[in-house]
């Protein structure tokens, strides 16, 4: 069997008397779409955000390409390849898609010595990083507050897509979308499965699960209950694990 990309060994994390992670295990290869599943609580967005470097655990060790890593901020995580997209999207709504796609690393250029935001460039990056991805965006001049909350979602997506990461973390990416921009979203993560990105998809809506991912990994209770291949399951087995009743 192939050598994992990257691995969690017995993380632990507690937040005063309550423990949220007892001790998880989580694999994931290269160009996996992994699904991470379970109840409110269960720990999904606890183990992703250590993965992330936005929290530390209090036990437990990480793995990348079979070597241990320690970071402490999402920058160490960065610097691996690994990038998270948060529910909230993180994203400036008075800014237009480009200005977001690069907000703090706008490429730049010199006159007279002076450095000046070089906006042609980045409107051609933009455009060509968006098309690459599929992301359909006809105005790179019109505020993120315009967009359509698939576009917003995309958007927020490419911006973490742009810095390279072969893990990106997706928190509930699909929540609260129309049915025609969460076609949208499932078709962007199959693209990036395409391009070599290893996914961890967090979602409730687990009808997406089928059709957008290779495995799957459930939490229950801060525990790890089940590990499948999306072929080797079912709708009922997997409520039934998130229940706490398989």
């Amino acid at each position: 069997m192939a050598t994992p990309l990257l691995e969690m060994r017995k993380v632990r994390k507690r937040f005063g008397a309550l423990e949220a992670l007892r001790g998880v295990d989580l694999e994931l290869y290269a160009g996996d779409v992994l699904a991470l599943l379970g109840d409110n609580g269960a720990g999904k967005s606890t183990l992703m955000k250590i993965l992330a470097g936005a929290i530390a655990p209090d036990e437990g060790e990480i793995f990348f390409k079979g070597e241990p890593v320690t970071y402490h901020n999402p920058g160490g995580a960065r610097t691996l390849g690994i990038e998270m997209v948060y529910q909230d999207l993180a994203l400036c709504d008075s800014l237009d898609a480009a200005h977001n796609l690069f907000l703090g690393r706008e490429p730049v250029r010199r006159v007279g010595g002076a450095p000046f935001v070089d906006r042609r460039r980045m409107y051609r990056e933009a455009r060509r990083a968006l098309d690459d991805l599929h992301i359909a965006v006809h105005s790179l001049t019109t505020p993120i507050r315009f967009l359509s909350g698939g576009q917003r979602q995309s958007i927020a997506i490419g911006r973490a897509v742009t810095f390279r990461p072969k893990v990106l973390i997706l928190d509930e990416p699909t929540a609260a979308l129309a049915v025609r921009e969460v076609e949208k979203v499932l078709a962007l993560i199959r693209t990036l499965r395409g391009q070599g990105v290893s996914v961890v998809f967090i979602t409730h809506r687990l009808q997406d699960v089928f059709r957008a991912c290779d495995r799957i990994a459930i939490l229950y209770e801060g525990t790890l209950c089940a590990q499948r291949r999306v072929e080797d399951t079912s709708l009922e087995k997997i409520v039934d694990f998130m229940m706490g009743i398989a």
